[in-house]
């Protein structure tokens, strides 16, 4: 049940407010002033807070102003009767979700606790998702060749250097590009993926800078491109090798101005990215062949990042093993299955030329056709190996 604590130092005020507010089964605490108000933000978890501004000891402004590091969650609506517009905007700028002027009218007070409760449920919600995608992008092993890159992405992550992720299909490029994204001052902002050999190449301009409303014939509206859309964040460009060379020259200007122009327009439109790529090909070769261009390499590898193939690094197998029985067990709602040491070293003396997600797959595929333990008889059976 959502929990709302009343600061407000008119007793008749807190209590017609908290009467209504548990007729619509709301949990209602109240708070005669500032300092009791902030003392119960400490002690217990509120969803909402109603404030007031005009208080003795401590003024709803300082009050909100504390809170802020105190119960960042909590959803503050600022009230006063003495409210005016610059009051407004300058309790939304310290922080509050919005601000209602006594006495409140009773519509738009449960309206506004509604929102703000929805706001709260949002701001929760998200933390758990980037929880549970930080997870998803956590690199598992002990590894020397695996520490090597973990140290890698803790010097550079802090930077705005640009990076280039080599290494084979399914070694982990994009846990590499997340992690630099997690660790950066960019984390608050978005992550944007691009899959460059996913994209025809005739559509990659208009999928990395938008187009123009009638700039081609199948452009019936104006589109943002991914390059737009990562504007305070970073932009991974997966399987860059596989760009076209027209593309290449435009990413190439966007990297040198850090402005882009939509296809088929002509304003030039700021950004403000952090780009990190990643290639399974030899672009030193590529160049040589004329298939992608040198300066455009040397632009995006600044910082050149290696991720080793799992044959490796096998004695990170049985890590990545139990890591897969949890998340398997997890996205199929049953308990983990055990494995044993035998099938463990069964598996670590494997030829795993898909990496990591070969890996994944077959894990799954033992979980699917195995008993309660994974047994070695199970892994040569059902490793299709």
């Amino acid at each position: 049940m959502p929990k709302i604590l009343i600061i407000d130092d008119e007793r008749a005020i807190r209590n017609t407010l908290k009467e209504i507010l548990e007729y619509e089964n709301y949990t209602v605490d109240q708070a005669e002033d500032g300092p009791t108000g902030l003392d119960m933000l400490i002690k217990d978890k509120y969803d909402v807070v109603l404030c007031d501004i005009k208080m003795p000891k401590m003024d709803g402004i300082e009050v909100l102003e504390r809170a802020q590091t105190l119960a960042p969650d909590a959803a503050f609506i600022m009230v006063s009767a003495h409210g005016s517009i610059e009051t407004a905007v300058d309790a939304t700028k310290k922080g509050a979700y919005d601000f209602l002027q006594k006495p409140p009218d009773l519509n738009r007070l449960l309206v506004t606790v509604r929102n703000a409760l929805d706001r709260t449920k949002l701001v929760a919600e998200t933390k758990t998702l980037k929880k549970k995608v930080a997870k998803s992008s956590e690199m598992v092993g002990s590894s020397p060749a695996l520490e090597q890159v973990r140290k890698a992405i803790s010097k550079v992550a802090p930077t705005d250097a640009r990076v280039l992720i080599t290494g084979p299909n399914g070694a982990g490029k994009e846990m590499v590009a997340r992690q630099l994204h997690e660790q950066s001052n960019r984390s608050n902002g978005p992550m944007v993926e691009v899959n460059c050999a996913a994209i025809p190449s005739e559509l990659i301009e208009s999928e990395l800078f938008g187009h123009e409303k009638g700039s081609f014939t199948s452009a019936i509206k104006q589109r943002i491109g991914k390059f737009e859309q990562a504007h305070g964040g970073t932009l991974f460009l997966d399987e860059i090798g596989d760009m076209s060379l027209s593309a290449q020259a435009k990413v190439l200007r966007a990297l040198q101005e850090n402005k882009i122009t939509r296809v088929g327009g002509e304003k030039e439109i700021s950004v403000d990215v952090r780009v990190v790529a990643a290639t399974n090909k030899n672009l030193l070769q590529e160049i040589a062949e004329r298939n992608f261009r040198e300066d455009l390499y040397h632009r995006l590898s600044v910082i050149l990042i290696q991720v080793p193939a799992l044959n490796d690094r096998r004695e990170d197998i049985p890590d990545l093993v139990q890591k897969f029985l949890q998340d398997i067990a997890r996205d199929y709602g049953n308990k983990p299955k055990s494995i044993d040491a035998a099938a463990l070293e069964y598996l670590k003396g494997l030829d795993w030329r898909g990496n990591i997600r070969e890996l994944r797959n077959v894990v799954e595929r033992l979980v699917i056709m195995s008993d309660d333990t994974i047994t070695a008889e199970d892994a040569k059976v059902f490793s299709g190996k």
